[in-house]
């Protein structure tokens, strides 16, 4: 516990000394791997953040999901490969319709409802695996996670990504991935750690608790998403105007 402490606590002071140094060569006129600006938009931080919380939320389930079966239900890898492909039906069922929904609905109003669709997976992966030991139990749920995971994560980077203009593409697209990225180590580290901590009186429990875990902060970034611009509709990248302020 003290050695992930102590790395936590480095960590942040890498990132803190990184933000220091680029800051300091922009102040020198000297070109920095990533513009502080990008740090200065409410729109795509908010964005960046829903972003971070669906790559955790989907790594994190899959995680979970993935050592129940074989832990728990003593499933092969090839059988647990199987029973995750319904949250894969569902991943690619809304990303099918990704254009479509764009154009009809804002994009605030998508990232709501994917992480509404996710929590309301978890809820019912719970309730339906708790009491049947069927391997159909594990289906609903887990098509309404990946289904509620696809229809955000579009929207998501279209918020990020139209908050700049052309000349700042490729470094927002880079920062994008560089926290989705983050968001899935995250997902494996915490779901992990839950299950080895020994938190429960059985470690059948654990896995529960640690999908509570991510249910919680899945809500997180619903509460999140409700504070992005209303306004916000599929705006081809580069259409908007550099932000001139932070609240822009």
């Amino acid at each position: 516990g003290w050695l992930a402490l102590g790395l936590i606590v480095a960590g942040m002071f890498v990132l803190m000394w990184f933000l220091l140094w680029i800051r300091s060569r922009e102040r020198a006129g000297r070109e920095a791997l990533l513009s502080t600006a990008l740090f200065r938009n409410r729109a795509s931080i908010l964005g960046l953040i829903t972003q971070n919380i669906q790559w955790l939320v989907l790594m994190g389930v899959s995680f979970v999901v993935s050592a129940f079966l074989q832990v728990v239900r003593g499933y092969n890898a090839i059988e647990t490969g199987l029973i995750l492909t319904a949250a894969t039906v569902g991943l690619l069922l809304s990303s099918l319709a990704a254009e479509r929904l764009a154009k009809r609905h804002a994009q605030r109003m998508l990232i709501q409802t994917g992480f509404g669709l996710t929590i309301a997976g978890i809820v019912l992966f719970l309730a339906v695996v708790g009491a049947s030991k069927s391997v159909w139990a594990f289906l609903p749920g887990l098509f309404l996670i990946g289904l509620g995971i696809g229809i955000m994560l579009t929207p998501s980077v279209s918020v990020v990504q139209s908050s700049f203009p052309d000349e700042r593409q490729g470094e927002i697209s880079g920062l994008s991935r560089s926290i989705s990225n983050l968001g899935s180590s995250l997902g494996a580290a915490i779901a992990g750690t839950i299950l080895v901590a020994q938190l429960t009186r059985t470690p059948e429990r654990a896995y529960a608790l640690a999908m509570i875990v991510l249910a919680v902060i899945s809500l997180i970034g619903l509460v999140t998403a409700f504070f992005l611009p209303s306004s916000s509709t599929s705006t081809p990248t580069g259409s908007q105007r550099a932000p001139s302020t932070p609240d822009r």
